[in-house]
């Protein structure tokens, strides 16, 4: 089978790499062990780290500053059906529809023990340090797997019921950091998400769900502004409008008193803190779900002061975040089909990386030849 392999060489630093090389490569069509599923892949949408892991810095290294390791199939947010099931699976048989888990933890430290499987010491991240769906099949163990059987009933439609299933990975990263690593948000809060791209737009559609009372999106792109108030923002505004900046924009829509939650998911929080900070209610909370790499200042005093929080996130396993995703899709209560933006075969996969990192796309989707 053929399968989108990136191969790039360890830099000096011994985490980062350089020279990313990203090309479809001859691979052979995986087979099950015991409790794995091989899953044929209907549709892979392209993540923003796809797109980081093929960009480089002014240094040569590869933006994706997380455990990369090449090289390796690309490709974490997919669904597609059931191929072949190994010995000793029990949920799943040949012809199930299913989305799958994205993060692989070893199942027996601390962390994944204790409640914190996405902070496993030895996690797997499926496209960047494990085999991808950028490929016609994939190997998964059934823990990862999540039914979608009954979306296609509800949809009538095998296909769409896939590319919906392909978006339940980012949105369930925001959920994991929204609703579990902050506790939620409650209704009549004022809400700020900060980038318009799949994490950002999903964290708008979820807390207007919840009830949120103000929704605003700060995002550059005007395409992606007119998709977040799609997806449920009262407002969207351009970040670097300097008649009107950030912390003014937020007082001016939430009568003065400051947003109680805000979520970053633009990797911009170097450029953003000064106006955060500016812009907390009493008791408010950053998520941050965007990854740069980078170190910033922060004014501690402001954070004493109001009572405030920042709270980090990472991944989507746990949390029941797949199960409650999947159920607000079966029943209609969530709709995500206008992230969708571009679609194209996962023989162009290559192409549509590109065409995602022009941020302007809420969801580049790839779907089977």
């Amino acid at each position: 089978m053929q399968a989108l392999v990136l191969r790039a060489i360890r830099s000096s630093d011994p985490d980062g790499w350089v020279q990313p090389d990203l090309r479809w490569e001859d691979a052979p069509i995986p087979s099950p062990e015991v409790g794995e599923v091989v899953v044929q892949v209907e549709a892979c949408g392209v993540c923003g780290t796809d797109v980081h892991c093929i960009q480089t810095r002014q240094d040569g290294r590869i933006v994706y500053s997380g455990p990369l390791d090449p090289p390796v199939v690309l490709g974490h947010e997919f669904s597609g059906k059931v191929a072949c099931v190994g010995e000793g699976v029990r949920s799943f048989q040949v012809g199930d529809v299913v989305t799958c888990e994205g993060m692989i933890g070893c199942g027996v430290c601390q962390a994944c023990c204790g409640g914190y499987p996405n902070q496993c010491p030895e996690l797997k991240l499926l496209g960047i340090s494990y085999p991808g769906a950028f490929a016609e099949q994939i190997v998964v163990h059934e823990r990862h797997c999540w039914s979608l059987n009954r979306l296609v009933d509800v949809l009538g439609d095998e296909q769409r019921a896939c590319e919906i299933g392909a978006l339940v990975e980012p949105v369930a990263c925001s959920y994991n950091g929204i609703f579990v690593a902050a506790g939620g948000t409650r209704p009549g809060e004022s809400v700020i998400v900060y980038g318009a791209g799949p994490i950002g737009l999903g964290a708008i559609a979820l807390t207007r769900l919840a009830g949120a009372a103000t929704v605003i999106a700060f995002e550059p792109s005007p395409k992606r502004r007119e998709l977040a108030k799609k997806m449920g923002a009262d407002h969207a505004l351009d970040p670097g409008d300097k008649n009107l900046p950030i912390h003014q924009a937020v007082e001016e829509f939430t009568n003065g008193r400051g947003a109680d939650l805000h979520i970053e998911c633009a990797g911009a929080l170097s450029h953003l803190m000064p106006e955060i900070e500016l812009s907390f209610a009493p008791g408010g909370r950053l998520v941050y779900l965007g990854r740069t790499g980078e170190s910033i200042s922060v004014s501690l005093d402001r954070f004493v002061s109001g009572a405030n929080k920042i709270i980090g996130s990472r991944g989507h396993v746990g949390g029941e975040c797949f199960t409650r995703i999947i159920r607000l899709l079966e029943k209609k209560r969530l709709d995500l089909e206008p992230m969708v933006t571009t679609r194209m075969p996962m023989s162009s996969a290559i192409e549509a990386i590109h065409k995602a990192g022009l941020l302007e796309d809420g969801k580049v989707m790839t779907y089977r030849d």
